[in-house]
């Protein structure tokens, strides 16, 4: 039986919202925090999205649960002239156009409250579409993902880095240890929010990842569909075209 996961504290919210007000709690220290919950290497699987979208040499991109917008500065520094950045958490995108002032790009990339489920953009917009650790977070995974869908171009490439679960000993056992017991404790000693860190763990756990994940784009309609599993299966990078 599948373990239920609330995403949140307060049960009267709906998941959207839910996710929406932890973003919002914990985005001041979310940076720093996932430095630390993933020892640096979540920027090492961050390059090979860059890598990968900036090969297409798109005109522009999007994207989707951008936080504090280091894939989207990333995109910008790569090269791509017009990315924009959305996100369900004001809290989360304050901290990115913070960032991307600071870096001199506000002429390049463009930061949107809004909702992946809905997004504000017509068919066929973007040449690139990348979520990094979000599509998790989806209320309705695939209604956000058809969302995707429709805004990209066809021919247009679609990416996604997203925790996984290692299906090999003794890889398996030490990722259920540390996000059990130690990725909850880190979180709340940096963010003074356990339960927000507890929700990340969980709600890896029960994600369709590997081919699962794969067969559900497959049924919206991507093609061209790999996935890469990244550090022993503890991330993995899907690509997919229309």
């Amino acid at each position: 039986m599948a373990k239920k996961v609330i995403p949140y504290k307060d049960s009267k919210l709906n998941k959207k919202k839910q996710v929406e007000k932890m973003f919002d709690t914990i985005s001041e220290n979310y940076d720093g925090l996932n430095r630390v919950i993933s020892f640096g290497i979540d920027t090492t699987w961050r390059k090979k999205v860059i890598k990968l979208i900036a090969a297409t040499n798109p005109l522009n991109a999007l994207d989707i649960a951008t936080g504090t917008g280091d894939l989207a500065i990333s995109l910008a520094e790569a090269g791509i002239d017009n990315v924009t950045g959305l996100d369900l958490s004001e809290g989360m995108l304050s901290v990115g156009r913070k960032k991307i002032k600071e870096k001199k790009l506000e002429n390049k990339i463009t930061m949107v409250q809004g909702d992946s489920e809905a997004l504000p953009f017509e068919e066929n917009h973007f040449d690139a579409i990348c979520v990094a650790f979000g599509v998790r977070n989806f209320e309705n995974l695939q209604k956000g993902l058809a969302e995707i869908y429709r805004v990209l171009k066809p021919g247009g490439i679609f990416v996604v880095l997203e925790t996984s679960v290692p299906t090999k000993t003794p890889f398996k056992q030490g990722y259920s240890l540390y996000t059990k017991y130690m990725l909850p404790v880190i979180g709340k000693i940096f963010s003074k929010d356990k339960v927000a860190y507890q929700y990340l763990s969980d709600s890896a756990a029960v994600f369709p990842y590997g081919k699962k994940f794969n067969n559900i784009l497959q049924k919206i309609g991507f093609t061209s569909i790999e996935n890469k599993p990244q550090t022993f299966g503890v991330a993995t990078i899907y690509t997919a075209s229309k």
